[in-house]
């Protein structure tokens, strides 16, 4: 059995992986050179199952009004001519009410932890190595009134079975000293989340995928999908037609776009972010675990000597372009949280489109081609999910029931 494989980011490598584990001849496809370089090349690096939360929420719909004229918000709206733009967005907005927030986070957080398990488990079996911090990470709040909503909010996924607790300013230094010189009120402590350098981690698995015998067609640009009745019969590329027997879509905010002369509209939509990078020195005070502040909603992470600072969640369509007054408000709130945290003066900067559903949960599974799966559109979170999500995919492939409930995030 053959099967392709679009796509070389977090979700295509892990699906390649765990379809050449059930013996099928495998083939990648992907436009860049090397794995891992687009979504999955520099994002924030947490497995969060502790900040599941979906972006669809009663909150929302405010704070992308506000973006049109504050571009502090945590959601900006840069409006376009894009008829995709505004039907996606239709979507999201029909999924900002508490009942459906409360559901999508629900099933979002059941993905996580199950795919953080595959993860552990991948990780231990093969010994893949991309700078693993499993310290924890904590959900850093300014003043009190925002820690105590903070507290309030996290009880659906503590219902849902997370470890969380709420600690004071003076708890959360004892877990990471390297805050001692920032304001804030308290946190919310995940003892459980963990972070890695998801580029690494693809590469990585990208050669061992290679070893296990999966073909990787890279420098090759997919340009149509061919189906005839209810199949796929090959890919065309820039490089001549690519068979098999079976097909995975894994191409994140290209999916859409490669699918639609196949007569699907997958709800997804690129969302941007920025991300900025920088070496850690020998004397330097860098933290050692990962978080978020929830007033800045700025993330970092350590992997080795590197320090990253992720934030922003910009609809513009897919443009990637950035300048580096992108990132002085990630810079500004690094400099707060650990003044001596790294060298600020030699930044790497990046943005990256992630690919987002109105819902925040992945589409996965069977499409109306008979020999056509998705494993696509997982947001902010791709590489909380990617093993989970590979893991589902290819168990439905092999006609098999998936080990978690995956309502909400098949094709409609």
């Amino acid at each position: 059995m053959k099967t392709i494989v679009m796509g070389a980011g977090l979700a295509g490598v892990t699906t390649a992986w765990y379809l050449a584990a059930q013996g099928r001849q495998v083939t990648v496809i992907d436009r860049q050179s090397l794995a891992a370089s687009e979504t999955s090349y520099a994002n924030a690096g947490m497995i969060a199952p502790g900040h599941a939360y979906t972006w669809a929420s009663p909150r929302a719909p405010g704070i992308l009004w506000r973006s049109l004229r504050d571009d502090s918000q945590a959601l900006l709206l840069k409006p376009k001519l894009d008829p995709h733009m505004w039907a996606w967005l239709v979507k999201f907005l029909l999924n900002c009410t508490a009942e459906k927030a409360h559901n999508n986070t629900a099933r979002k957080l059941v993905l996580c932890r199950y795919s953080q398990n595959e993860l552990r488990t991948l990780t231990q079996s093969i010994g893949l190595e991309y700078d693993l911090l499993s310290t924890g990470a904590l959900y850093l709040y300014r003043n009190e009134a925002l820690l105590e909503k903070g507290i309030a909010n996290m009880r659906i996924l503590t219902d849902g079975g997370m470890t969380l607790r709420g600690i004071s300013r003076e708890e959360a230094l004892k877990l990471e000293p390297a805050l001692v010189n920032s304001q804030f009120a308290g946190a919310i402590h995940s003892p459980t989340d963990e972070s890695g350098d998801a580029r690494m981690f693809t590469r990585n698995l990208a050669q061992k995928c290679a070893a296990a015998g999966v073909e990787f067609m890279m420098d090759t640009a997919i340009q149509r999908i061919e189906a005839q009745g209810d199949r796929i019969v090959g890919i065309h590329t820039n490089k001549g037609l690519v068979t098999g027997d079976e097909y995975v879509l894994a191409m994140g905010c290209d999916s859409p776009l490669i699918s639609r002369s196949l007569g699907y509209h997958l709800p997804i939509y690129p969302v941007k972010g920025y991300s900025v990078t920088f070496p850690i020195r020998e004397d330097d005070e860098a933290p050692s675990m990962s978080g978020v502040d929830e007033q800045a909603l700025v993330a970092w992470a350590r992997y080795g000597n590197r320090l990253r600072l992720t934030s922003t969640a910009e609809f513009t369509g897919y443009d990637r372009s950035h300048t580096p007054v992108n990132f002085a408000p990630m810079l500004k709130v690094a400099k707060q949280l650990f003044p001596n945290g790294a060298d600020y003066s030699q930044p790497d900067y990046w943005a990256g489109l992630r690919p987002m559903t109105p819902e925040g949960t992945p589409i996965l599974g069977k499409s109306r081609h008979r020999n056509l799966y998705l494993n696509t559109g997982h947001g902010h979170m791709g590489w909380t999910m990617a093993c989970g999500t590979a893991r589902v995919v290819t168990d439905i492939m092999q006609g098999k029931q998936p080990e978690i409930d995956i309502t909400g995030m098949t094709l409609k």
